[in-house]
């Protein structure tokens, strides 16, 4: 079995769209107005995006973005803190990793093995 969809509701579509984009390599396929967007990775995973109010997930609710290498994990987080992002550097854990909150209400993993 794979997961091949998963939908979350925050409080800034357009926001979180363009942080998928431009942070995690994200497409966006298909988007109606301020309100609703359909994201595709490279493998097809679908990840919907809805607009909500007062958007709070439980403390420990993430989502992990699996990436090839160390040196891309340190290449993102670097471009993040370059942008202006408050993001811990990565540390060994159950993989090389870091999280941070995403515009938009939720929390993603970046990590490595």
């Amino acid at each position: 079995m794979q997961l091949k969809h998963l939908n979350l509701t925050v409080n800034d579509v357009e926001a979180s769209r363009e942080f998928l984009e431009k942070y995690l390599e994200m497409t966006c396929v298909n988007s109606r107005g301020k309100g609703f967007a359909a994201m595709f990775d490279d493998n097809q995973f679908v990840l919907t995006l809805m607009k909500g109010k007062d958007v709070q997930y439980p403390k420990t609710f993430h989502i992990g973005f699996p990436q090839e290498s160390r040196e891309k994990v340190n290449q993102i987080n670097k471009l993040l803190k370059e942008d202006g992002y408050e993001v811990d550097s990565p540390i060994e854990s159950h993989g090389y990793t870091f999280y941070m909150e995403a515009p938009g209400g939720f929390t993603v993993e970046i990590l490595s093995e």
